[in-house]
């Protein structure tokens, strides 16, 4: 299964999506979520995010394969 992930501006109680040439399907579910917030991200969690990455671009052999830490973090379990 394919998703489309559009952000649409609503006037007037309506709003149009276009699909894609290739789009083949008959019957589609639609779910309308509010957008008007953006998602914020706090200070603390950016400045992480930061030092991780630097630590990263520091040392990007001492990084661990998202597979490696899945098993490992499944062993903790």
């Amino acid at each position: 299964m394919n998703a489309i992930r559009q952000f649409v501006d609503v006037k007037d109680n309506t709003f149009q999506i276009t699909l894609p040439e290739n789009f083949t399907a008959k019957r589609v579910e639609v779910i309308i979520l509010n957008s008007d917030n953006d998602f914020q991200i706090s200070t603390e969690t950016k400045n992480l995010i930061n030092e991780r990455k630097t630590d990263y671009l520091k040392n990007p052999d001492n990084a661990t394969d998202f597979d490696e830490f899945l098993d490992e973090l499944e062993g903790d379990l």
